[in-house]
């Protein structure tokens, strides 16, 4: 590559200006450089070209350009940073030195700049380079952006090394900078650093599948033109202006394919996109009238057919993909995307960095897309070694996502913590909607199940499940994690007739008001709380799951805590009640009603005792109802101290069964609770009367116990006893069987 062929190449988009300060950084580079070599032979001067090319091929801005040709200039060269602002201002000095940063360690950058001259394999070196990178692309995205073109430049002439340093730099190639590339959306460099560094991982395999690939080579490339030829005139007879590519298939990209297909049966030849065409169009609904033309062409493959333009991937790639039946039968995956969507695809942020004139480069989408790199940091600055830190960023890089097959070997990309039930949303909304079961691995699991990397799921369906569970938008029950799957659950309730939702969301707040024993407060206020105008709305929202009875709890909780003014006299006493306020009245001691048991979200009011100061109760308390002396009642609030626990009976009505008590206590130990009393009573229709003390924080962690308490097998209802007094320290079976 001679740097003609870079100066040609910035000619073609960056305006007179940028141009002439690429060929000044050039000849500034040639000059410092001189005769220095790489231990492939070649001109030192080959390497920061062939990385700046690399970035003109992205079409990154002039300073990144410039910054590329000059990036090993100070370490390699002796030239202070401060002559290189001098000569090609702070912009271009800033970027050359966050580049120079990366390389600071000496014992592992020297020897990958000069292609192995000495040098060991220094692991704390090489995860503090990978610190120092991570650092600089939290504060510009061009200094890694010039960091990976400067390793591809390195991986394509990896072989000068002995073949223990090819190993070390691939493998660091590929956990580290094939993941920030892919993560970052540059699909040109991504697939280059994998395929250079699997090339050296395992030669073998690589000349393996490169030879399969070559023996068909001849054949294919015959069957793609045909393809490309038939598309091309029914496109035109169909009126859509459109442009047909064979699609090239990665070696790596393969071998990771054969690796699933073997899990599922199948082999190389069954890999569809092995013949692989891509149509770019102008616009977005052109890519639906050219899917319409293939369907119509040849039969669709089911269960092939991916639409990433209504549902893009996290890295904002965008395109609808499909396989079908092609000529002579063979399988046939097509792309289809916009102009726009395939430079995004190809370039990644790097697209955002493209050079527009006159444009503000800054974007909101570039800086939600960024900002994992600052959290990743702020999540381990604290980490005491280098090594921690590495093998740590090698997880979190792709920390929120999992990686999952269909039966098929299809891979499927969610967010960390899914479900089988968001992974059938992802697949398809009929498939989420019909979902009543699932298999992962060959094994039934729960709906609720947590997905991990590699599991095989399959999605057990009948075609008489009557839609989704409200269930499902219970997040204490854990079904579904993923935004797109609630969604498509809510959407699914949107469409019931609102009176249906209206009358269901009023049963579902009645009864949680009633297990909470909170039936007392007035329904319209508790829509002024999540802002309705009117009760029925957000009756509806509830009925939908727009608004869950948990959440509901919550913000009660929330209410009726009250941060401590320095205008209120509040005397505090030893136990729970120290978490309450007196409101106008100091030096009175408190102490909660034990006939009514109040937590934190109840309405409260104090009661003044003859002897014992004043006793918290429950507003709808009737002992306070029937009390003859309104004059001793005063208000009082919950204040925000440090956490306490609070006693709450609570009664469970179920079928009686042997392990009913081991599952309750295993349940209630689960969500950190303690129970202090446990008393039941078999009666003599088989059913179990348990009665409970909960040691609680409030309504809000209530409410999610009770729920989850609902959902024991053979449990009939669960409720708050308002009336029953709390217990301590006592456990008992009633007579009868024991439950």
């Amino acid at each position: 590559m001679s740097a003609a062929n870079l100066l040609d190449k910035v000619r073609t988009y960056l305006p007179p200006d940028k141009i002439m300060l690429v060929e000044k950084a050039l000849a500034f580079a040639k000059e410092a450089h001189g005769a220095q070599v790489r231990l492939t032979g070649e001109p030192y001067l080959e390497h920061p070209i062939q990385t700046a090319m690399t970035l003109a091929e992205l079409q990154l801005d002039g300073d990144a350009i410039a910054a590329a040709l000059l990036h090993d200039v100070p370490e390699d060269c002796g030239v202070p940073m401060l002559r290189i602002e001098r000569e090609f201002g702070p912009d271009v000095a800033r970027l050359v030195d966050g580049v120079t940063k990366l390389a600071r360690i000496a014992s592992h950058a020297h020897d990958e700049r000069f292609a192995g001259r000495g040098g060991t394999d220094d692991t704390e070196s090489r995860a503090e380079n990978l610190r120092k990178m991570l650092l600089a692309m939290a504060e510009d995205i061009r200094v890694v952006l010039i960091k990976l073109a400067d390793r591809l430049h390195n991986m394509r002439t990896l072989a000068a090394h002995d073949a223990r340093k090819r190993q070390t730099i691939a493998r660091e190639t590929m956990e580290i900078y094939a993941p920030l590339a892919h993560r970052l959306g540059i699909w040109q460099i991504k697939w280059q650093l994998e395929d250079l560094s699997f090339r050296h991982m395992e030669p073998e395999r690589y000349k393996e599948i490169a030879h399969l690939l070559a023996s068909r080579r001849t054949s294919r490339e015959r069957y793609v033109n045909q393809v490309i030829r038939i598309l091309e005139t029914e496109l035109e007879n169909a009126g859509v202006k459109a442009e047909v590519s064979g699609r090239p298939k990665h070696i790596f990209s393969i071998h990771k394919k054969m690796q699933r297909y073997a899990l599922v049966g199948r082999d190389f030849s069954q890999i569809y996109d092995l013949l692989a065409v891509r149509i770019l169009v102008p616009s977005v609904p052109d890519c639906y009238s050219v899917l319409g033309v293939i369907h119509n062409l040849w039969h669709p493959i089911p269960g092939q057919f991916d639409d990433y333009i209504a549902t893009p991937k996290e890295s904002m790639y965008q395109s609808l993909h499909t396989s079908v039946i092609g000529p002579g039968g063979k399988p046939l995956e097509i792309q289809i995307r916009t102009y726009d969507m395939h430079r995004l695809a190809e370039y990644g942020i790097a697209a955002h960095w493209r050079y527009k004139e006159g444009s503000n480069r800054r974007d909101q989408r570039f800086e939600e897309k960024v900002a994992w790199l600052r959290q990743l940091m702020e999540w381990h600055n604290d980490l005491t070694g280098a090594s921690e830190f590495v093998e740590t960023v090698k997880t979190d890089i792709f920390r929120d996502w999992v990686f999952v097959y269909t039966p098929r070997g299809d891979i499927k990309d969610l967010p960390a913590n899914a479900t089988p039930l968001d992974f059938a949303y992802k697949v398809h909304t009929d498939l989420g909607h019909r979902c009543i079961g699932a298999k992962v691995n060959g094994r039934l699991v729960s709906l609720s199940t947590p997905l991990q990397n590699g599991d095989i799921v399959e999605v057990i369906t009948s075609k008489s499940a009557r839609g989704p569970s409200r269930d499902w938008l219970n997040p204490a029950l854990g079904f579904v994690k993923t935004s797109h799957a609630k969604e498509k659950v809510r959407q699914w309730f949107r469409k019931q007739e609102r009176a249906e939702n209206v009358e269901r969301g009023r049963e579902m707040l009645e009864k949680e008001l009633r297990r909470l024993a909170l039936d007392h407060l007035a329904l319209d206020d508790l829509a002024k709380l999540f802002k309705y105008d009117r009760v029925d709305d957000f009756m509806a929202a509830i009925g939908i799951g727009e608004v869950t009875t948990h959440q509901i709890a919550m913000r009660l909780a929330v209410q009726e805590e009250k941060p401590v003014t320095q205008e209120s006299l509040v005397t505090r006493s030893q136990g729970a009640a120290s978490s309450i306020r007196v409101m106008g009245v100091g030096d009175l001691l408190t102490q909660l009603a034990r006939c009514c048991n109040p937590v934190p979200g109840d309405g409260i009011v104090g009661y003044i005792t003859r002897s014992r100061g004043v006793t918290v109760h429950r507003h709808d308390c009737h002992n306070i109802r029937n009390s003859p002396d309104k004059e001793r009642q005063i208000p009082v609030e919950w204040s925000l101290t440090t956490k306490q626990f609070y006693p709450v009976p609570v009664r469970i009505e179920a079928w009686d069964r042997v392990g009913l008590i081991r599952d309750i206590s295993t349940l209630v130990s689960e969500e950190k609770v303690n129970m202090s009393y446990v008393n039941t009573v078999v009666n003599g229709d088989s059913t179990a009367t348990i009665s409970l003390t909960l040691e609680t924080t409030g309504i809000g962690q209530l409410s999610k116990v009770l729920s989850r308490l609902e959902g024991i097998r053979g449990v009939i209802n669960v409720m708050r006893d308002a009336a029953a007094p709390s217990h301590s320290g006592v456990f008992r079976v009633g007579s009868g069987k024991q439950a």
